[in-house]
């Protein structure tokens, strides 16, 4: 019988497109995928280390493959996997720790630990790597929900924000060739995926090659003009854009496009210049407004989400105060909050005046409702108005969920019919969980 292998991914979506491609190569080679709540000879856990809490996760993540089958290999890989090998090595019950350059890899490495069935199960091999030796590019692409894939264009980061410890995981910013992206997004659109979003660490950066070569062959704007023209494919995302490297002819590009759709995913960060400035940000808060009028001057429908950190080493009460004015401010839709925690070999980690634990939590709380505040106004905005939605693949408690192409989430009564089409509809009233009812601007046919 084939071997069995799950898979569980923590963090971001360019984790769920390598997870995804790793998993394919483990089908190729004649394993049988399972899900990682079911029993499983092996167990591979794409790890992050982005915050405090996901490298907590992945202790009690190891315990869920444990107790579904505790003779199974369990494998490490990822951010976390190449920042604190020896770390996840120690924890009980792990076999296999594969850092940045040989996640990739992995087939190989658990075809030699079957060939081993008596070496000793307690000492985990750690495969790590100086994060300098990070210098190749592999491409990436998710298939695994019936609706939308993540596409991996980019991966590492050049820049160096005192808090983020991604340089350290990824290594220097490099990009997949157009050739390769445009050949994965034609792949993925043979799959009967309705929507593509792109991914990376640092996207707008796209065009630097790999080994360290600074040429840009070709922008960011040259590949989205390219993906663009793609047959079959209905809807382009852009994940996430440092402000910074939003041109206004990408913008312009999105607004008179085909597949690209009114959506932005902008970090901000901080409303504080000075924080900002601590925080090694390539802008200031007045760059990010002209970028949130500009999206609005010419796709006032757009949905714009934010990230912001709170917490940072030396926010003072007035700092805090003005970035929650200036989000309150902005035409924007949504907030994505973290609470800053302190991550080694990070200049942050030993800033000065450290903000206490509860006042971060504080923060933290009120810019979630600032967030709650926002979606709704943006939803309330959108009602009366004409939108396609693209319903997902879930039976969520007898109702269907899905977005309209500038991200109001919907629901409508649960009918497998509906699952991964498109369908034109009047947003009509928000209902008590936040959602967003509509009428079928024509009735469709489900069998």
């Amino acid at each position: 019988m084939n071997k069995k292998v799950a898979f569980h991914t923590l963090g971001c979506k360019l984790n769920f497109s390598e997870t995804s491609t790793i998993a394919r190569r483990f089908e190729n080679e004649g394993f049988d995928r399972t899900a990682f709540s079911e029993a499983a000879d092996i167990y591979v856990i794409n790890t992050c280390s982005v915050t405090e809490n996901a490298d907590k996760r992945f202790k009690t993540t190891v315990k869920q493959a444990q107790k579904q089958n505790p003779d199974a290999f369990v494998v490490a890989v990822g951010c976390y996997a190449q920042l604190k090998p020896h770390e996840l090595a120690d924890v009980n019950g792990v076999d296999l720790v594969l850092g940045a350059t040989e996640k990739f890899k992995v087939t190989s490495y658990i075809n030699e630990l079957l060939q081993q069935p008596d070496r000793n199960r307690g000492t985990a091999q750690v495969h790590s790597c100086a994060i300098e030796d990070a210098d190749f590019y592999v491409g990436s692409y998710s298939i695994g929900d019936r609706t939308r894939a993540f596409l991996k264009v980019q991966d590492g980061c050049d820049y160096k924000c005192t808090y983020c410890t991604i340089p350290l995981a990824r290594g220097i910013s490099r990009s997949d060739t157009m050739t390769n992206v445009l050949e994965n997004a034609r792949e993925i659109s043979k799959q009967n995926i309705k929507e593509i979003v792109l991914t990376g660490v640092n996207i707008g950066d796209y065009g630097k090659g790999e080994f360290g070569n600074k040429k840009h062959e070709h922008t960011f704007l040259d590949l989205v003009t390219e993906l663009d023209k793609v047959e079959g494919i209905e809807r382009l995302r852009i994940s996430s854009i440092e402000p910074n490297l939003l041109k206004n002819e990408t913008i312009d590009l999105v607004s008179k496009s085909r597949a690209f759709v009114p959506h932005f995913h902008v970090p901000l960060q901080s409303g504080s210049n000075a924080i900002l400035n601590k925080m090694k940000r390539r802008y200031k808060r007045e760059l990010y407004v002209d970028r949130v009028a500009k999206i609005k001057a010419v796709m006032p429908q757009a949905c714009i989400g934010v990230d912001v950190i709170v917490g940072f080493p030396g926010e003072t009460e007035a700092h805090f105060l003005e970035t929650y004015n200036f989000l309150n401010a902005l035409d924007i839709s949504y907030l994505h909050v973290f609470t800053y925690s302190e991550r080694d070999n990070t200049e942050a980690a030993v800033m000065a005046d450290p903000v206490p634990k509860s006042v971060r939590a504080k923060r933290s709380k009120m810019l979630r409702g600032l967030s709650v505040k926002k979606r709704r106004a943006f939803y309330e905005a959108q009602l009366q108005t004409q939108r396609t939605v693209l319903f997902e693949s879930e039976n969520k408690e007898g109702y269907i969920h899905g977005f309209t192409e500038n991200y109001v989430k919907v629901k409508t009564p649960w009918h497998p019919g509906l699952v991964n089409t498109l369908h034109e509809v009047n947003l009509t009233t928000i209902d008590d969980d936040g959602l967003v009812r509509f009428e079928f601007l024509k009735q469709p046919s489900m069998s």
